[in-house]
């Protein structure tokens, strides 16, 4: 199975690890800071092509999708994206656009998407969070309505005292590689309930 996990710091494995399109043409750094890594080892027959780009906006995702999704003809993308916006002060609104463009783009490809949500950062104010939430919600719903996979990656690697706070963080912004392990994980079931419904 092919799997292309495309979005932004939280995919490419910030701060630990630079993706193959940050540094090409393998990545550098800390491999295990990123979940596709911890997919590949569990399942020695998917091959997880690391599209994450740190810093990118959702619209700046959704820019590069023919060149990082469609051109490999995968059979999952696996979305998360929007916590750049949030962080910029772009509205909820315009994240949901964005996403709803990808999942269609995916679909009307024939390639099964499974959506993510937006993970915690430590500085978030109380307004971020709010945004993040809507969103959130937001990706819940359309992956239930349109019959997606869906994952909550926030909650796979938010603390169990705080859901608005990382369990584990180098730099109060991103996860450490025992996070990522964590977003595989849950990233992984999500997969898994995917192929049941082929």
């Amino acid at each position: 199975m092919v799997i292309v996990a495309l979005g932004d710091s939280t995919t490419a494995g910030t701060p630990g690890f630079l993706s193959p399109i940050e540094a090409p043409p393998d990545g550098k750094g800390d491999v295990t800071s990123q979940y596709a890594y911890w997919l590949m080892q569990w399942h020695k027959d998917w091959k997880v092509l690391n599209r994450g780009v740190n810093g990118e906006r959702s619209d700046q995702i959704a820019a590069r999708f023919d060149r990082d999704v469609l051109a490999h003809k995968p059979d999952v993308v696996v979305i998360i994206a929007g916590v750049n916006d949030v962080y910029q002060g772009r509205p909820a609104e315009h994240v949901k656009t964005q996403l709803a463009s990808m999942y269609t783009r995916a679909r009307d490809a024939k390639i099964r998407v499974v959506a993510g949500t937006i993970i915690p950062y430590n500085t978030a104010t109380p307004e971020q969070n709010a945004a993040m939430h809507e969103i959130n919600v937001w990706i819940r719903i359309e992956a239930h309505r349109t019959e997606m996979g869906y994952v909550d990656t926030r909650a796979a690697v938010a603390s169990s005292d705080d859901p608005d706070k990382l369990a584990s963080t180098p730099d109060q912004l991103h996860p450490d590689a025992r996070g990522y392990e964590a977003m595989a994980r849950a990233i992984e079931k999500a997969l898994r309930t995917l192929e049941l419904r082929i």
